[in-house]
């Protein structure tokens, strides 16, 4: 069968990471910015490995300078989100490339993406929650300024704060400040660990961190006392297969364990992370886990409530999801 069409709840997707190659070279081409080493010669992202990768990345981002830039690439992502059966995801956004950091600025690009979201809503049936992100490799110093402009903002569309970039500098209790911000604020947590970081970045996360969400944490299953203590507490994992076959991180969705973190009684769930740099989509995702691990309709039904049950919006909200994904079930 075809995956396209099934309904499907993502959790950890990089609004920039997600910006389709040709709306990065069109803004290019309109504000005269030379990206030349950004894609290869097929028009594609390219890069060399994951510290590469986040160098390409934020050079792509350089298109992005003004709110009306984020109003249109946050249609142009929910659109393909929509093409691929994704009817409610959640995005990380950066104040560091939105705004410098700046509250005011950030409030205004914020308002752009805000407005771009309900149109997708009214449009294309899908619904968008927001996650404020520092850079890890920004340092603990401007992570507390991302906390306080998301504290800033926090409620109703910005539901979460979480961390990304390079797992290699710094640990993750370097940013508690940040993270003791933003719950204080009434925002949900999560961090990535345990994609380069290795089982201890975990660790880390959940005791100095205190999230109730991992991005990626798939190295877990290198320490199976870790991987009972996240079965115990319910910890979700926010599992990108393909973004971690196209790093590096394993040879093939086969060898990827996700399987056995799930088996382990571990709460997994989907996602894409930065679905064209790894040329991957929510439906290609579904289809190469049922070819290496023969899931199904009940298999990925249980993984869509997982994923509703720890998404970080409001009730209301989680109850009408609840009900699409029950209609199509």
């Amino acid at each position: 069968m075809s995956w396209k069409d099934f309904p499907k709840v993502e959790l950890h997707l990089h609004l920039e990471g997600a910006a389709p190659p040709a709306f990065v070279r069109g803004l290019a081409q309109e504000k005269g910015i030379n990206l030349d080493r950004v894609f290869d010669e097929r028009g594609n992202y390219a890069f060399r490995d994951f510290t590469h990768f986040l160098q390409v990345y934020e050079a792509a981002t350089q298109v992005l300078k003004t709110p009306e830039d984020y109003r249109r690439l946050t249609l142009a992502v929910l659109e393909q989100c929509a093409e691929n059966g994704v009817i409610y995801a959640e995005t990380f956004l950066s104040p560091d490339f939105c705004g410098g950091r700046d509250v005011i600025a950030w409030k205004e690009y914020l308002h752009a993406m805000k407005e771009a979201a309900q149109q997708a809503e009214a449009q294309m049936g899908i619904t968008l929650r927001g996650i404020v992100t520092c850079i890890r490799h920004f340092g603990p110093d401007k992570a507390r300024e991302t906390a306080i402009c998301a504290a800033e903002t926090a409620g109703g569309w910005i539901t979460g704060f979480g961390m990304g970039g390079d797992e290699g500098l710094g640990r993750q209790g370097d940013f508690a400040w940040a993270f003791d911000c933003a719950r204080e604020a009434g925002l949900r947590l999560t961090t990535h660990a345990g994609e380069f970081g290795g089982p201890e970045s975990i660790r880390q996360a959940v005791q100095d961190l205190k999230v109730e969400r991992i991005g990626h944490g798939v190295r877990a299953i290198e320490d199976p006392a870790l991987v009972d203590i996240l079965a115990e507490t319910g910890v979700v994992l926010e599992v990108c297969p393909g973004s971690n076959v196209a790093l590096g991180l394993y040879p093939s969705y086969g060898a990827h364990p996700i399987a056995r973190l799930r088996e382990a009684g571990v709460k997994v769930t989907v996602s894409t992370d930065d679905p064209p740099f790894f040329n991957t989509t929510m439906t290609r995702e579904y289809e190469e886990l049922e070819r290496a691990f023969r899931w199904g309709i009940e298999d990925f039904t249980a993984l869509n409530a997982i994923a509703i049950d720890a998404a970080f919006c409001d009730e209301g909200t989680r109850t009408g999801i609840k009900e699409k994904l029950e209609q199509a079930a």
